[in-house]
């Protein structure tokens, strides 16, 4: 069990974070149409999951619109970015900012996900949501760089993150 925290107190996780190495669990969302997607719907693709809190807030906010920017030039990696927060108020974030390579997926129908990855608070002020996290998966799943934001008020390592996608994006 892992933990992370939120302005500097402690927060326990569920479960633990994929392992650079292993093939990222499979799972079942809510997308913004309300139909249940897993990653068998982007097979053969190189995935960037953004796992947050809440798009609600502004680090949130602002890690799904600099992913979005920095994958315009990776047409073939999908942007997932997943949180609790309803398809609904996904949706109207991502329109309202004209994030249309983004791909939102709710975890309100799969509380086993926050567990089987490793990033459901389980204590403090934001229990049931996720921690900020970030996976980029090849396109059979492994796990080629995982992050778990240590302090959930910060944002993530994009640079990290975006050299594993140029790595594997371009194998």
């Amino acid at each position: 069990m892992a933990t992370v925290t939120l302005h500097g107190t402690p927060c326990r996780l569920a479960g633990e974070l994929p392992a650079v190495g292993t093939v990222a669990p499979p799972f079942r969302l809510t997308a913004a149409d309300l139909s249940d997607v897993g990653l068998d719907r982007f097979a053969d693709r190189v995935k960037l999951l953004n796992i947050v809190p809440s798009l609600d807030t502004a680090v949130c906010a602002a890690s799904a619109r600099r992913f979005h920017e920095a994958l315009a030039q990776w047409p073939t990696v999908v942007l997932l970015n997943i949180s609790a927060d309803l398809p609904f108020a996904q949706a109207r974030f991502c329109d309202a900012g004209g994030l249309d390579r983004i791909v939102t997926l709710s975890t309100f129908r799969s509380p086993a996900f926050g567990a089987e990855y490793g990033v459901r608070i389980e204590d403090g002020p934001l229990a049931g949501l996720m921690a900020r996290a970030v996976l980029v998966l090849s396109r059979d799943n492994r796990v080629v760089h995982a992050q778990l934001v240590p302090e959930i008020t910060q944002e993530p390592d994009y640079d990290a993150a975006q050299r594993a996608v140029e790595t594997i994006a371009r194998a």
